[in-house]
């Protein structure tokens, strides 16, 4: 990510990291993405944790409502902060090309499941 004129340049780095990691292997960065966001006292992401860490993810330039705005994005129950599923769906659709690849995702991660319960 990049600020450009007050705006925030993405880059999508998330399918690069799917193809040399795996679908798992992603799914586990994300978390590790997460516990470096998160406030370890409430174990989600807060504004205040976000603000804090934001230099973190090169978002240092966001302004506060900026940064409220990624927290409202991806906060399902309405509770005003992420809970680790919240990040990793929140991480998954603001990547177009993963979203894209979703599916095989699922397929990949469902088919290695019946594997693993056969074994």
């Amino acid at each position: 990510m990049a600020a450009l004129n007050n705006q925030v340049e993405f880059h999508d780095q998330l399918p690069l990291m799917e193809e040399k990691l795996g679908g798992d292997g992603l799914i586990g960065e994300l978390c590790k993405g997460f516990q470096l966001l998160m406030d370890a006292d409430k174990g989600v992401i807060t504004f205040d944790s976000l603000k804090n860490n934001a230099s973190v993810l090169g978002l240092q330039d966001l302004s506060d409502n900026d940064l409220l705005s990624m927290l409202r994005e991806g906060d399902c129950d309405g509770d005003g902060a992420l809970n680790q599923m919240e990040f990793c769906v929140l991480m998954f659709r603001l990547s177009p090309d993963l979203m894209d690849q979703s599916e095989v995702l699922l397929e990949d991660a469902l088919e290695q499941e019946m594997k693993n319960s056969y074994q």
